[in-house]
């Protein structure tokens, strides 16, 4: 019977009464409260004597179809009437922005030029990887709303206002300056490709128009040759008979071409011999070296051409976001509130072990 019970006396002992339990922690208040305290006022010492830290933001949105009009002058497209270059679209262009934005060369340009100067000695001297992961979290890139895909926020935070707002302009317009000179590159990279290859195409057209002149040229020497060895001056007149297309193609270009008599032979011949140019019999000519007027003649200004737009101005911010004070205070007495309460259970288990050890 005694072996029974002793497990269920051992339980009842080391069961803690609730009222024990709250009269012990009130003989104790006052350690809960110092510890309390002292938590409260280390955290408002952080929240009221750390530096502030100011956040600048700028937004960005895709360029206006008058934005990029000025890097579409002398395309004209792929089609019939065109010279083989096809526009731009606001998304082309914008495109060639968002991916500088987003590069991590702008970044670690802007990272060695802006960010790294900004530091004194002793924060420049630690691990270079490691000063720019603490840029990476002081810098982004973000797109805020999904259904704004193409609104891009950089956001800068910094200890002075105004030099995270600075720093957020002076990133967009060197991903601006870059990407606008990128664009001009390409633009101006394949009108010169497509005014070469037009170009070229002139020069052919001339070349085979010059042998097209000299064949034509052998051709009537041969017939002339043949009609002065028969005597024939002048072509025979034949009465009642209408020629073919045939017959009459033999007669001008073909094996009879001497029919047309010695002097027409003769005459042709020497004007081809006396002919400087061959220009004005290519038919496709004219059209060409309109073409390649229009592409060498085109001239970009950068002035008048955008990659992106800004939504709005870029504000110096006049309200800290770091550190949060209210909420590390209530942190601070709530963490000091539990800790005080932890220590004073522990103390009150103690003291019952030690009455027990009695």
């Amino acid at each position: 019977m005694t072996e029974q019970t002793y497990p269920r006396q051992a339980n009842n002992d080391d069961e803690i009464d609730l009222l024990e339990l709250f009269h012990g922690l009130w003989t104790q208040k006052w350690l809960i409260v110092l510890v309390t305290l002292i938590f409260a006022v280390g955290a408002a010492s952080y929240a009221f004597l750390s530096r502030p830290v100011y956040e600048a933001r700028a937004a960005v949105l895709s360029p206006s179809l008058s934005d990029i009009a000025g890097f579409n002058l002398g395309r004209t497209g792929e089609g019939a009437g065109g010279n083989g270059l096809k526009p731009f679209s606001v998304s082309d262009v914008y495109a060639v922005f968002t991916r500088n934005l987003q590069s991590e060369r702008s970044k670690r340009q802007f990272f060695r030029q802006v960010y790294l100067p900004s530091l004194d000695e002793t924060q420049r001297a630690g691990s270079q990887d490691g000063i720019y992961k603490e840029f990476n979290k002081e810098f982004s890139v973000k797109v805020l709303d999904k259904n704004q895909p193409d609104r891009f926020t950089i956001v800068v935070e910094h200890y002075s206002p105004e030099l995270a707002s600075t720093w957020t302009k002076h990133y967009i317009d060197q991903v601006a300056e870059r990407s606008l000179a990128e664009m001009l590159q390409n633009s101006e990279r394949e009108l010169a490709v497509q005014a070469r290859n037009i170009e070229q195409q002139i020069k052919s057209e001339r070349a085979s128009a010059k042998a097209r002149r000299d064949d034509r040229t052998k051709q009537l020497q041969e017939a002339l040759t043949v009609a002065e060895a028969i005597g024939l001056n002048n072509p025979p007149v034949i009465t009642g008979r209408v020629s073919n297309d045939s017959e009459l193609s033999a007669f001008m270009d073909g094996s009879l071409m001497y029919m047309r008599g010695a002097k027409a032979l003769y005459a042709e011949m020497q004007v081809l011999l006396a002919r400087t140019s061959d220009d004005p019999f290519i038919p496709e000519l004219r059209n060409l070296e309109g073409l390649y007027q229009l592409l060498a003649g085109v001239s970009l200004d950068p002035s008048s051409v955008a990659v992106f737009r800004q939504d709005g101005e870029i504000e110096v911010p006049d309200q800290p976001i770091k550190p949060k004070k209210p909420l590390i205070v209530a942190l601070g007495v709530v963490l000091g509130g539990m800790l005080g309460v932890f220590i004073a259970l522990i103390r009150l288990m103690l003291r019952k072990r030690a009455a027990k050890a009695l």
